[in-house]
């Protein structure tokens, strides 16, 4: 068995000896052997450990990658497999919201004329008054604000509602994404997301460069598994079903009712 160094795994991957050691006292790696003097000395298997636990922090980031290699190696196989998961159903999810902002946005950035309705300089309004203007009632706007999709301002005396060029905006978004039957938690992202980004040219640029991120995840998460299975065959963790010689029975007739 070839015996590696700290410096031999941390020379690999540019990162500092003493971060290959903090990442065995994290549980990370498996425990090094010692030699008589007390020197540490890691094998083949240590090393692919190592490879590992990176590729996993870059798909997954630090919490879970860590998660994941901890689990692995106290013998918890279904913890570590259920790390993995989570993290693919999340990539999934934000797929799911991403397109559907994407939908949305289209949407807004093909309906003609709202753009005129909300100049910086225009008067707030009351909640009537945009209740009005836009055909809805008060309780309507009242429930987009308590899903925090608005967030109107108080008159210092009475407590009234004030919407100003903003509120209105998004309140004249949010009307035309529930006509063209988008859910609420839906047009609360999109709105949130205009905000931070100034405005749905800038949007489209945003979510081009969240999609570029979201399949740059994919892709090392792909690059995590085969590292991640690479380790496993290291330590002998089975990674799938016993291999059989036998082919797969074929299926048999429906049922007859």
């Amino acid at each position: 068995m070839k015996h590696l160094r700290p410096f031999d795994l941390a020379r690999e991957h540019g990162i500092s000896t003493q971060a290959v050691r903090n990442y065995e006292r994290d549980g990370f790696l498996p425990l090094a052997q010692r030699t008589p003097s007390g020197y540490r000395t890691y094998t083949e298997t240590h090393a692919a450990a190592l490879r590992a636990y990176l590729a996993l922090v870059q798909a997954y980031g630090y919490a879970t990658g860590g998660e994941i290699m901890r689990s692995l190696n106290t013998g918890d196989l279904d913890a570590a497999l259920t790390a993995v998961d989570r993290g693919h159903a999340q990539l999934l999810r934000d797929r799911s919201t991403l397109d559907a902002v994407g939908r949305a946005v289209e949407h807004l950035t093909s309906a003609p004329g709202l753009a005129e309705h909300t100049s910086a300089g225009s008067e707030p309004l009351s909640i009537g008054e945009l209740a009005r203007r836009l055909g809805v009632t008060a309780a309507t706007l009242r429930n987009w604000e308590a899903v925090g999709i608005l967030s109107p301002a108080r008159e210092p005396v009475t407590g009234h509602r004030s919407f100003d060029a903003t509120d209105v905006r998004d309140a004249e978004l949010t009307h035309l994404l529930r006509r063209g039957g988008y859910p609420l938690e839906h047009i609360r992202t999109v709105v949130r997301q205009i905000r931070t980004a100034g405005g749905t040219e800038a949007l489209s640029a945003a979510l081009d460069d969240w999609r570029r991120r979201l399949t740059a995840r994919g892709v090392s998460m792909l690059g995590a598994a085969a590292q991640l299975g690479g380790y496993m065959a290291h330590v002998g963790v089975p990674a799938g079903p016993p291999a059989t010689t036998e082919p797969a029975p074929a299926p048999g007739p429906p049922p007859t009712v």
